[in-house]
């Protein structure tokens, strides 16, 4: 039957032939009730299965079950020669194969093609961080800014100084910055609730410098920009709604700048929180509750950070290095 529909769920994508737009409706649903699925994962992976059926149809497979391994591997390889880089490839390779098991689970295909496709591994690199120096500089910016910016300015300013203290001192992430509300932060306590990968809420501490900046921020910050309608968030932009990721990227940046430290993302403090932690003596363990790691490996990159640190003074200091 050469009918075809445009999937409900995403009227972007091009034409799809009729079992190949129902498959990837019923995959995109399946994925809707899936618990523990970010949403940022769900339009990685309806983008992704998207591009694959859309390649499929171009080179004849009309049908899933005529979506084999050696397509598969061909439309990887395909997107390889276009340059796209290992990471991207490794999660649209994961992509294919939820999907697959997924048609596969719900007898859609007899088998799963995808059991033997292989996706390029990904190298494991060290993430940017910020030495304790540079970061206390990066920090002290934000609140001499705050401290010595004109009254029209003085909002942003102590924003900027919040946001760049929490980042560092509690090392949530930056996605979790921007969803905390007011009642969510205990500056008396230092402690801050926040919703991590997953939907896995977490209770993270941190110091007296980010209690003070949140503190400021609350009384004398949020109170200029606020609107009737702008609701709990804690950090709000200009025109009254939630701040963005966006906009604390900037903030970040220009931090950074104005600092004359390594130009750095918000991300970057988080790894500087998690290298520090370890540098001064904390476990495993606790590193991984505080920034939400589901998986201890993921923590432990952070000790190579570290090792390579002690590597680079090692060569630098030793005379028989």
């Amino acid at each position: 039957m050469d009918a075809t529909t445009r999937t409900a769920s995403d009227a972007d994508l091009p034409v799809l032939p009729a079992e190949l737009g129902r498959a990837l409706d019923g995959f995109l649903a399946h994925l809707d009730h899936q618990r523990g699925l970010s949403a940022h994962t769900r339009r990685a992976y309806r983008a992704d299965v998207g591009a694959l059926l859309r390649y499929a149809v171009r080179h004849g497979a009309t049908t899933l079950a005529r979506v084999d391994l050696p397509l598969l591997r061909g439309w990887l390889a395909s997107q390889a020669e276009r340059g796209l880089a290992r990471s991207t490839l490794a999660r649209r390779g994961a992509a294919a194969r939820a999907f697959l098991r997924w048609a596969f689970r719900t007898g859609l295909v007899p088998t799963d093609p995808s059991a033997r496709l292989a996706s390029p591994r990904v190298a494991r690199t060290l993430p940017t961080v910020l030495s304790p120096e540079g970061a206390a500089r990066l920090l002290d910016v934000a609140r001499d800014d705050a401290r010595t910016a004109e009254p029209d300015d003085r909002p942003a300013a102590l924003r900027a100084w919040a946001a760049a203290e929490l980042l560092y001192a509690s090392g949530i992430r930056v996605g979790e910055l921007v969803s905390v509300d007011v009642g969510d932060v205990d500056p008396a306590e230092r402690l801050v609730r926040v919703l991590g990968k997953g939907g896995k809420e977490r209770v993270v501490p941190f110091g007296v410098p980010a209690a003070r900046a949140v503190t400021t921020w609350l009384e004398e910050g949020r109170p200029a920009v606020a609107r009737a309608a702008t609701g709990p968030a804690l950090l709000v932009g200009d025109r009254g709604g939630r701040w963005g990721q966006r906009q604390v990227r900037e903030a970040v940046h220009r931090l950074a700048a104005r600092a004359g430290v390594d130009d750095v993302a918000p991300h970057a403090l988080r790894h500087s929180a998690a290298t520090h932690l370890l540098a001064g003596g904390s476990d495993l363990r606790s590193v991984q509750e505080v920034l939400g790691h589901a998986d201890l490996a993921t923590t432990q990159r952070y000790t190579h950070v570290d090792a390579e640190r002690l590597r680079r003074v090692y060569a630098q200091a030793f005379p028989r290095a």
